[in-house]
């Protein structure tokens, strides 16, 4: 079955980096474009990027642009959240997703929280 785990989350200050990642299992992971998502406390869930199969098209969100970068490793069937400069209301819970035959398939998510 389709299986998505994400990792590397954590507490970081105001201008740090963190690394998230999230491993894939149970589809042909190279076929299909990955996204990842953010949702804060008593907010909807935000788009924050997204990548096509061999990476070559990446979009982000325009409050993410320039701090955060996503990335895939086929051969590892991971996809990569590298963000940099973080802020306070970068503060959310991150998911990635896949949509898989119409049906979409998320992680249980990362805590990442920003403060000093």
């Amino acid at each position: 079955q389709v299986q998505l785990v994400e990792s590397g989350g954590g507490l970081v200050q105001p201008g740090g980096s963190l690394r998230l990642s999230c491993a894939a299992s149970g589809f042909n992971f190279s076929s299909y474009p990955m996204i990842w998502y953010r949702q804060a406390p008593g907010k909807e869930r935000e788009l924050v990027a997204s990548i096509s199969t061999s990476g070559g098209t990446r979009k982000y969100a325009d409050f993410v642009k320039g701090r955060f970068t996503i990335s895939r490793d086929n051969a590892k069937n991971t996809v990569y959240l590298y963000m940099n400069s973080l802020k306070p209301e970068d503060m959310a819970v991150y998911y990635c997703k896949v949509r898989w035959y119409e049906n979409d398939y998320w992680g249980q998510g990362t805590q990442v929280t920003v403060s000093s």
